[in-house]
Order: structure tokens, then sequence, then C-alpha cells
């Protein structure tokens, strides 16, 4: 009996001493932490870009990847990254005015989006018809 009970001393001295006495069993804790905070802001941001990317693809009839660069493209000339650009469109259709800026913005995107799509679809010139 007094041998089970100087092992389990030991042992817990040891679970003791890699736990408090470790400072980079501590450090790693922080760093897990700060990563699973960090995964959990990409995935918020991850799903108002997803409904964002919905709501540019009913509004104009396109593609995923389309409405993805449509976004991207608002959110570079606005300069905010691409789930705050998300985030406006989605607060404006929920009835919160879109800012002046992403306004403009976004025009110019589909503009730019409809000229693409006219060239696209347009026939070569000189194209014989059979």
């Amino acid at each position: 009996m007094q041998r089970t009970s100087v092992i389990q001393e030991e042992w817990w001295d040891l679970r003791a001493e890699a736990t408090w006495g470790n400072a980079s069993a501590g450090q790693d804790v922080v760093a897990l932490r700060a990563e699973n905070d960090q995964l959990r802001r990409a995935l918020a941001g991850r799903a108002v870009i997803d409904q964002a990317r919905g709501m540019v693809m009913v509004l104009t009839p396109c593609r995923r990847g389309a409405a993805r660069d449509l976004l991207v493209d608002v959110s570079r000339q606005c300069n905010v990254k691409l789930p705050e650009a998300a985030a406006a469109l989605v607060a404006a259709w929920e009835g919160k005015p879109l800012p002046v800026r992403m306004q403009r913005a976004l025009r110019r995107a589909l503009r730019r989006f409809h000229a693409e799509n006219q060239r696209c679809n347009s026939r070569p010139p000189g194209g014989s018809s059979r």
C-alpha cells in the first residue's frame, strides 16, 4: 500500500508539473483559443458572404462564381473586407440604407458585369449563321 500511494503521488506531481510548470503548454492553450475564435469569425463571415452571394444571384441572374466576383469587386472598390461588404448588402436587403460609396461601387460592378455578359452572348463579327 505504501508503494501505491508513492506512485500516485509521483504521478500527480508529474501531472501538475506538466500542466502548471510548463509555460509552453499554457501558450499552446492561448494559441488554440485564439485560433478557435478566428475560425468562428471566419465561419460567421462566410455565412454572410454566402447569403449576399445568393441575393446577387437572384437579383442578377448569374452563377455563384460571378456573384462572388461581383461582391469582391464591390469590396475592393470600397476598400472594405468581403464580409463587411456582404453584411452591408444583407443589411440593405433588410431595410438599412446602403452607404452611398457602396451603392456607387455596386452600380459600377453591375454595369461591368452586364457589359461582359453582353459580349459573351453576342455573335462574333463576320460569323455566318447556318
